[in-house]
């Protein structure tokens, strides 16, 4: 799962800020990570040796920014095993048999509860 979280994991990162957005398949729900500043944001290397460092350090806080968002994203995503969707805990039952979305549960007159049932929305 977490390599299709990976895969669907879109980024909106600038150079002075780490964003990162996925969206339910089900509901359409979109969940971000809150934005995190880059750590040399607003300051111009004095020199090209510091260009070469602070594109090494925007690297390293871009991997880490990046790894926190897919790890929060698989927190509040499941992947449905009849549609093969990523869905979110709201659109994601728990059944007797086999977890699976909405959508499928109710083709299949399934019965199940929601993970989150009632909660707002989540910011990854």
């Amino acid at each position: 799962m977490k390599k299709l979280v990976e895969l669907m994991l879109e980024n909106y990162s600038t150079r002075d800020t780490f964003r990162f957005r996925i969206s339910c398949d089900a509901c359409g729900t979109e969940y971000a990570n809150k934005p995190v500043r880059f750590s040399k944001s607003g300051i111009d290397p004095p020199n090209e040796s510091k260009k070469i460092i602070f594109d090494a350090i925007y690297e390293q806080e871009f991997r880490h920014a990046r790894q926190t968002a897919l790890s929060e994203a698989a927190e509040n995503l499941n992947f449905c095993p009849i549609c093969k969707r990523l869905v979110c805990n709201r659109c994601f039952l728990i059944c007797d048999d086999l977890d699976m979305c909405k959508e499928c549960a109710a083709k299949l007159n399934e019965k199940g509860k929601p993970v989150f049932p009632d909660t707002p929305e989540i910011a990854i």
